[in-house]
């Protein structure tokens, strides 16, 4: 009897990166996905945790840093031991999703792993709920399929992913191939993709049959391949801890786009589903602005602490405050002003995507502190 593929669905949340663009409210030791950045009073990673119940159950699995177990176990005190790994160090998407990969491979070769960043905001649910479905059914013909996001502005701050033909797929109606990945593009580039209407952006969403999966990364970075199995087969035993120790740093950092979508493309192997509900990977200030419906009246957002008090006069903005301070904007439009305790920025949204320079100075200056 043939088995639903939903029923082998399992989520996986890798909740990694430190969103140095949203500096200093993103630190290394509380990076994005912990805050609340929508204002709903959920953490990015507890609402991309809660949308992944309906299609999943209990079958998620969250990949974090061992220094995030703390905060990562407070916030989602359902999950289980068993469904939580821990890197000691980062290595990239490829280390980390390749290893839930192959740590699900050894619970079951027949298991379609999904897995969805903890940092992204997705609205209109029941349309995230079919793309999935559609992906998976896809998945299960064997695919690795990724959700594609239709774009609404030629954004020079994401992928591209050039889709070609309708794939056919009775319960995957929307399944189309994917002709290749691009890199993001300068404005102009970006808006003949976005007339041209054969582009969708890379949210970075994937989901493929484990098996699939690990066999790509197997023939195009063998070594990583066999570092993360060497770990997966340890993963239940005594020596886990050991043999986590010995391998992980020796893995090469290398994104999951590099290590498997892209050849996997040339290969004729990966197709995508549209995503046709609102979406945002919160990369900056400027994208808070775009989550949030200014105040009426003084033309601001403002976040934070309840007693932050923000007064503005013809000014337009994004002010985010940990404290009582009184923060004044007077005849300036588009600004960026964050206030926490040990730092203080400001910016405007068009200059939001530099701050991550400030990040690299203040490490190269050796202001750890801060960081």
């Amino acid at each position: 009897m043939n088995v639903d593929p939903l029923e082998r669905f399992h989520a996986v949340i890798p909740a990694g990166g430190v969103g140095t663009r949203l500096w200093p409210l993103s630190r290394a030791s509380a990076p994005k996905f912990l805050h609340d950045l929508t204002g709903t009073g959920s953490t990015l990673i507890r609402a991309t945790f809660d949308r992944l119940v309906p299609l999943a159950s209990n079958r998620i699995m969250v990949i974090t840093g061992l220094a995030h177990r703390g905060a990562v176990v407070s916030q989602l005190p359902e999950l289980s031991e068993f469904d939580i790994v821990l890197e000691p160090a980062p290595r990239d998407s490829g280390a980390a999703i390749g290893l839930a990969a192959a740590i699900l491979w050894h619970r079951d070769p027949n298991i379609i792993m999904g897995s969805f960043a903890a940092d992204q905001v997705i609205g209109h649910e029941a349309a995230f709920f079919e793309a999935v479905k559609e992906a998976v059914h896809a998945a299960a013909q064997g695919k690795i399929v990724t959700i594609g996001i239709h774009p609404n502005h030629p954004s020079t701050g994401f992928g591209y992913i050039q889709t070609g033909e309708d794939l056919g797929i009775r319960e995957a109606p929307n399944a189309r191939s994917v002709l290749k990945f691009v890199e993001k593009p300068d404005e102009e580039i970006a808006r003949q993709y976005l007339a041209s209407g054969g582009f969708l952006w890379n949210a970075g969403m994937f989901v493929a049959p484990v098996g699939l999966l690990l066999s790509h990364l197997r023939e195009n970075h063998p070594a990583l391949h066999d570092g993360l199995m060497e770990i997966a087969r340890a993963w239940n035993s005594d020596t886990r801890e050991v043999v986590m120790a010995d391998i992980w740093p020796t893995l090469p950092k290398i994104s999951i786009d590099y290590a498997v979508a892209e050849p996997a493309a040339v290969a004729g192997d990966v197709a995508v589903v549209p995503g046709v509900f609102d979406w945002d990977d919160v990369g900056d200030f400027a994208a808070i602005g775009r989550l949030h419906r200014a105040s009426a009246e003084e033309g601001t957002i403002s976040l934070g602490h309840t007693d932050s008090r923000v007064y503005a006069d013809r000014a337009t903005g994004v002010v985010y405050s940990d404290g009582p301070r009184v923060i004044a904007l007077v005849g300036i439009e588009d600004v960026v002003v964050v206030d926490v305790a040990d730092a203080l920025l400001v910016t405007t949204k068009a200059h939001a995507q530099k701050v991550k320079n400030t990040v690299e100075q203040l490490k190269a200056d050796g202001a750890t502190e801060v960081l």
